[in-house]
């Protein structure tokens, strides 16, 4: 059969450096630090007190205070993403069919913040089993896309990936796949996390996993410097609207650029660490070009994983040059993590929103907080450190690794 092709036709975001998506690119590209002092609870008992936190929002500006009280931070964060990505398709103006619209949705955790008050409340009583009605359809991690069909009333294919901080890129990988099959003619998909809470925290710090430079936040994230200690946690979300090209066309919809393939892979190594060859990492990029029916000389831009781990970075790198090989001086390489935090399964979303508007406006977001070269990483390769660069952007790739070994991987290009 003839697959059909998939691009992206509406964009929302609300991150640590901006509440919607204009903001957030100008923020990204400016090279400003999301991270700050911890405000959602008292942190001063934790090694690590500070975090990426969504700033100035009053979700009842956007949710009904009702409903606001029966969701998880997690959900109003994507509901909110949604909302925006969905007015800016305008595909409530088009003449669609709602049962062929549908919400595949990404989070690696869920509502740990309900689960996580729920379980210190039954502690802290007497023993009595008495639980908030809405704490299980809080809490689940499918939930989000549940409340953005039933606003919508979109009856297409909904249910959420879940694979720790690949989730949501699995999630675009699925919605590509149902819609360049012709199961469905538009999909909203993304992810969203709320996990800056104590368990979040205190259970990163305990993995030794989180930066401890409590002196100095906003240059906490350092991917690929040599004092690279730890990630910076983020909360947020990022929605894509995606939509079978020729239906896009017809209703002349604006296009940000094709979605043009995806892959997934394995490490099959640790339940936390990276393969040190960066061998699943190599795969999944290898297994998103064939995807796409791309070479490695069709990429400019690669936004990586980039945790600021020292052995993350490092195996990543690795996974490039294996890949690229001698294109890989070519292309231009950014890690965002280090403005936005890690939104753990959020991330994915994010930053396959970062590169399809690279390619869409033609211009690379920076690897910021670079201050000593890693002898043990390639100093020709070009990590577009602490400032953005414009040039043009054929397509690029998002690459994105979980807990588990979960690996993916998209590609965007220009939709010519």
């Amino acid at each position: 059969m003839e697959l059909k092709r998939v691009v992206v036709t509406g964009i929302g975001a609300l991150t640590p450096i901006g509440n919607t998506a204009p903001e957030f690119w100008k923020s990204l590209i400016n090279g400003v630090s999301g991270a700050a002092p911890i405000t959602r609870f008292d942190a001063s008992l934790f090694k690590t007190k500070f975090a990426c936190e969504v700033k100035n929002l009053t979700v009842e500006d956007y949710i009904d205070r009702k409903e606001m009280r029966r969701m998880d931070r997690y959900s109003h964060l994507g509901v909110i993403s949604a909302d925006e990505a969905i007015q800016d398709s305008k595909i409530l103006d088009s003449n669609f069919n709602n049962d062929r619209i549908g919400v595949i949705w990404g989070s690696g955790i869920g509502g740990i913040e309900t689960f996580f008050e729920e379980a210190r409340n039954f502690s802290a009583g007497d023993g009595s089993p008495r639980f908030n009605p809405f704490f299980i359809p809080k809490m689940i991690s499918d939930i989000c896309g549940g409340h953005i069909s039933m606003k919508y009333n979109f009856r297409g294919p909904n249910y959420t990936t879940v694979s720790a901080c690949a989730s949501s890129t699995n999630a675009l990988i699925d919605a590509h796949m149902m819609i360049r099959l012709g199961k469905a003619d538009a999909i909203i998909s993304g992810g969203s996390e709320a996990a800056v809470v104590p368990g979040g925290i205190g259970g990163f710090n305990a993995m030794q996993a989180l930066s401890t430079r409590n002196d100095d936040p906003k240059t906490a994230s350092r991917p690929f410097d040599l004092d690279r200690e730890g990630f910076v946690l983020g909360e947020g979300s990022a929605s894509l609207v995606l939509e079978e090209y020729e239906h896009a066309v017809s209703r002349g919809a604006r296009i940000y650029g094709e979605l043009a393939g995806g892959g997934t892979s394995a490490d099959a190594h640790h339940i936390t660490a990276p393969h040190p060859e960066g061998l699943g990492a190599m795969n999944v990029m290898l297994n998103a070009l064939k995807d796409a029916e791309m070479s490695p000389s069709d990429i400019d831009y690669i936004n990586v994983h980039g945790t600021s781990t020292p052995l993350g970075d490092i195996a990543e790198t690795k996974a490039v040059l294996n890949v690229f090989k001698e294109h890989a001086y070519s292309l231009n390489i950014s890690s965002t993590k280090s403005m936005t935090g890690h939104l753990l399964g959020a991330a994915g979303a994010l930053e396959a929103l970062v590169a399809c508007l690279s390619v869409h406006n033609d211009i690379i977001p920076p690897t910021i907080n670079h201050f000593k070269d890693d002898p043990d990483l390639d100093s020709k390769l070009n990590f577009t450190f602490n400032k953005s660069q414009k040039r043009p952007v054929r397509a690029a790739i998002s690459n994105t690794f979980g807990f588990g070994g979960h690996n993916a991987c998209v590609v965007f290009k220009k939709a010519t």
